[in-house]
């Protein structure tokens, strides 16, 4: 299921193009997935260890790995394309809202937002460190549009004997998509 998420983040990778991930964690997405497109990464996470492991095993002349906390401290510029996977259940409504006033302010013109995250499962949230999981699709989108004029989501299911779960992975501009939902 990871290589999943790596696979629709390249999706909206143009060759050559600017990229901000948002709590890159390990650096291991930057590294395998992305540094073979994009021209500059810069890689944010506020856990110095993480990115800590970036910097020891996943270093690339085009990924810049940096320690903040994106709340107060998201990088400065202009990107073509944003990534947040895997982190924006960590924020409540209201940061996930400042957030993407944030990263519409670091976009270049038809620059793409992608990020991937999970359905609250019908027993209550996945994880305790969650802040928010989204209901379903169209929750997720409905926190998107206000910020973005095209909105795509696809969805996954995974089960297997440790685990079940619903992924959402979506992508967000105001220019054209690399891809759109059936």
């Amino acid at each position: 299921m990871s290589w999943e998420r790596g696979v629709f983040a390249a999706l909206a990778i143009p060759q050559g193009c600017r990229l901000l991930d948002l709590c890159c964690g390990g650096g291991f997405f930057d590294y395998h997935f992305y540094s073979s497109r994009a021209s500059q990464i810069v890689a944010v996470d506020f856990d110095l260890k993480a990115i800590a492991h970036a910097e020891e095993h996943f270093k690339a002349p085009n990924i810049q790995f940096v320690c903040a906390d994106i709340r107060t401290h998201m990088p400065l510029g202009d990107f073509d394309t944003i990534i947040w996977n895997a982190a924006i259940e960590h924020f409540t409504q209201a940061e996930i809202a400042s957030l993407l006033q944030m990263v519409r302010a670091r976009m270049r013109r038809g620059g793409i937002l992608t990020g991937y995250t999970i359905v609250e499962r019908d027993t209550g949230k996945a994880h305790p460190d969650h802040e928010y999981e989204f209901k379903s699709k169209d929750d997720l989108a409905a926190v998107l549009r206000p910020f973005f004029s095209n909105v795509t989501i696809l969805e996954t299911k995974w089960k297997d004997q440790f685990e079940e779960r619903e992924n959402l992975y979506f992508f967000a501009s105001d220019g054209p998509l690399p891809i759109r939902a059936p």
